[in-house]
């Protein structure tokens, strides 16, 4: 199915399934532990093997040699796979860096070799017995000693200008230019990346832990040097990702070369460090933010310049393009640079770009409506715009940020913030308010499902959609539902097998809405076949209670099947809509906190979100993306920082006690509120995404809000207590 125009006499607005508050289908599997994780497939009486990973102990340079002769005779052992005998994944599309290490290591813990044994324990004891000779080699792991030598990306997005903004911002009554920086940060989820493969012949299967499931077959095709049709990819459960599963990683790699080797299955998990310090990361960025304004408070010229590093034909963190699109101002300019680094691979982190760039950007915002005596909300709104201020002819296609805006301040008492920061005391804490603008694109992928109905009336959804705690399963069973008027008991769900439709996959926020359209196009195809075998006119029936209503006929849904079930497929692909609207989601971010006086300690009393993202498919499950992301930008606020050691080149806390992410008691009352709108030019079911857009400026408000409490502006993340406790203000 095409979509370029916005659907008219939609089931999907009826709203009877669709929309309403509806608990996970798949959660009882989850809190009973029945739903398979990609590391629990054994449970299926696999002959498995278990393979651990060994990594490069420096980050740059050369092997000289590799001895496996202990480790092989290490009890248990079954086989080792060296470098040697590892790919070199150049033309997967999709790795801009190399996950293994051959002769030459570019970052450390590249994976040089898996052992195969018995036991996990077997493994990674006769791992450390591997002796590796290395000739190290200087390599660049800072950031800010790179800067000059960094270069305009050759991918991703390009500089932009409008208008002229050197004179404007020289010519501007009031003027803010500030640098700010964050941190090399890490996805953290609890699920590592984990995969148990089996071959059957020349036939590949891997059950691993994918959000694009797709993706990764083809690349695994590339990187094994097969024909793709051999492999089978399940991932049905996902204990989390945040950008780090959108691409190919080391563990299925390893584990289908493993189970090779070893001709039996085997699995692999890595080690938490490989998290940090294998896959990927969210890069560090430098920022440079420069605001010129009237005295009136309207911006007459913006610029944003970030820098930030990446592997050897990686790319940039794209922290400027919220700022195009984000606020007026006729004299603007952006401006990206990528330095060659010697770290692990920087990639995608939920709300890659928008993330670290409203990080800075809304705390200039601040600033700027300090220094033009102004209240950051109505500073916010006065600046607002509805059309792309790069390009004045494309509108939104919906916005508001400025419903978002009044009706956060209403809701969370914005009227009784003080205004002078470090004067409003709590017992021993300092108390502050902050407030941030949310704002992530909106993105459409092609998505395609699979729909079969039986004489029982059970429809069947199955897709290549993947399930990373989003609440896919729920939002598909109800949008299938809502088409084919069943009962939502009447509805099944598989996902996550590549054996069924390509879907749009799970990340960037686009996965909800696009991958549920896919199952509306699907649907669409199936009332035409049910129609057609019931000797109905399309265009003239509805689907109700399971049933299919012509006139006054009423039958049965599951008497359009004769003698095997009807099965339709189809694909959502979009037309360009995009050129000719500007699609985006929006919010408001309002936090309070308290800093304690004497130790500096920065705590979190109450947080408040509003979203203006399309129609909200299930209000339970989006809740939980919003609080869950909400959560994630307390830990990019205040603690998440990967270490890097300068000298080594590899991130120092590289596991869960010294990469500080927020736990329950770190996080007090948060609330969520939903705009009502839809948005019929984004897709046939007018939704938009939210998963990132929860995220998006967090830290921001949360860091405004300590400048609040306490009058110290930090511009450095995170907010940790040593950049507050030396300058607390002195209070009774």
């Amino acid at each position: 199915m095409k979509f370029d125009t916005p659907a008219t006499q939609n089931p999907i607005d009826r709203m009877t399934v669709v929309g309403k508050p509806i608990e996970r289908i798949e959660g009882q599997l989850k809190t009973t532990g029945r739903a398979k994780y990609a590391y629990e497939w054994h449970d299926d009486g696999l002959p498995y093997a278990y393979g651990y990973p060994l990594g490069a102990a420096i980050a740059k340079g050369r092997i000289r040699s590799m001895d496996v002769a202990a480790a092989s005779r290490a009890p248990g052992v079954i086989k080792i796979v060296t470098s040697d005998g590892m790919p070199d994944l150049k033309r997967a599309k999709r790795n801009t860096a190399k996950l293994f290490g051959g002769t030459e290591i570019n970052h450390y813990h590249q994976a040089i070799a898996v052992v195969i044994a018995e036991t996990f324990e077997q493994a990674r004891a006769a791992a450390h017995l591997i002796k590796v000779e290395y000739e190290e080699a200087k390599g660049a792991f800072d950031l800010e000693a790179s800067m000059d030598g960094a270069i305009k990306p050759k991918d991703g997005e390009p500089d932009s200008a409008a208008g002229d903004f050197a004179p404007a911002f020289e010519a501007a009554a009031v003027q803010l230019d500030q640098t700010y920086t964050t941190p090399d940060q890490s996805h953290a989820m609890m699920e590592p990346h984990a995969s148990i493969a089996a071959w059957d012949g020349d036939a590949l299967t891997v059950w691993t832990s994918s959000q694009m499931v797709d993706w990764w077959r083809s690349d695994l095709a590339t990187a094994l040097d097969m024909d793709k049709e051999k492999i089978h990819i399940m991932s049905p459960f996902i204990g989390g990702g945040f950008g780090s599963k959108l691409f190919l990683r080391a563990d299925a790699v390893l584990a289908a070369l493993a189970a090779r080797a070893a001709g039996r299955p085997v699995k692999v998990a890595l080690p938490r460090p490989f998290l940090m310090n294998n896959t990927t990361h969210r890069p560090a960025t430098i920022q440079r933010i420069r605001i010129g304004a009237g005295q009136d408070g309207k911006i007459t010229a913006i610029a944003h310049e970030s820098w930030s590093g990446d592997l050897k034909g990686g790319g940039p963190e794209a922290a400027v393009q919220q700022t195009r699109l984000l606020y007026s101002g006729a004299n603007r300019m952006t401006a990206t640079r990528l330095a060659v680094l010697d770290l692990p691979e920087g990639n995608a982190m939920r709300a890659p770009g928008e993330a670290p760039g409203l990080m800075a950007l809304e705390v200039a915002m601040d600033e700027m409506a300090e220094k033009l005596g102004q209240d950051p909300v109505a500073f916010r709104i006065l600046n607002d715009t509805q059309v792309d201020p790069e390009k004045p002819e494309k509108a939104f296609s919906h916005r508001d940020l400025i419903g978002c805006m009044k009706l956060g301040a209403e809701r969370f008492g914005w009227d009784k913030r003080n205004s002078r920061p470090g004067t409003v005391q709590d017992g021993e804490w300092l108390v502050g308010m902050g407030v941030a603008a949310a704002f992530r694109n909106n993105m459409v992928m092609a998505s395609g499902a699979r729909v079969k109905l039986d004489r029982e009336g059970i429809l069947t959804v199955e897709t290549d959609m993947t399930d990373i705690g989003t609440g896919s399963y729920t939002i598909i069973a109800q949008t299938a539902a809502e088409m084919l008027g069943l009962p939502l008991d009447r509805v099944a769900v598989n996902l996550g097998d590549s054996r069924f439709p390509v879907s749009s996959g799970s990340g960037g926020q686009w996965g909800g809405n696009s991958a549920t359209a896919g199952v509306y196009a699907a649907c669409v195809k199936m009332r035409e076949a049910i129609a057609k075998a019931l000797g109905f006119n399309a265009d003239g029936i509805d689907f109700a209670d399971g049933m299919v209503i012509s006139g006054d006929r009423r039958v049965p849904l599951g008497e359009a099947v004769k003698d095997v079930p009807l099965v339709v497929e189809d694909t959502i692909e979009y037309g360009d809509i995009s050129e000719e609207k500007q699609q985006s989601t929006f919010g408001a971010h309002f936090v309070e906190v308290g800093i304690n006086i004497a130790t500096g300690e920065p705590r979190i009393r109450r947080m408040l979100a509003v979203c203006a993202a399309g129609r909200i498919l299930n209000p339970m499950t989006a809740r939980s993306q919003v609080i869950g992301a909400m959560t994630m930008g307390v830990g990019g606020a205040l603690s998440e920082e990967l270490a890097v050691d300068k000298k080594r080149g590899f991130f120092v806390n590289h596991d869960l006690a010294g990469y500080e992410v927020p736990v329950h008691a770190d996080i007090p009352h948060q609330e969520v509120i939903f705009m009502d709108e839809t948005d019929p030019m984004s897709s046939p079911m007018k939704a938009k995404g939210v998963g990132e857009l929860g995220l998006c400026g967090v830290a921001a408000a949360i860091n405004n809000a300590v400048y609040n409490a306490t009058g110290i502006r930090v511009r450095n993340y995170p907010v940790t207590l040593d950049k507050l406790i030396g300058a607390l203000p002195q209070l009774s």
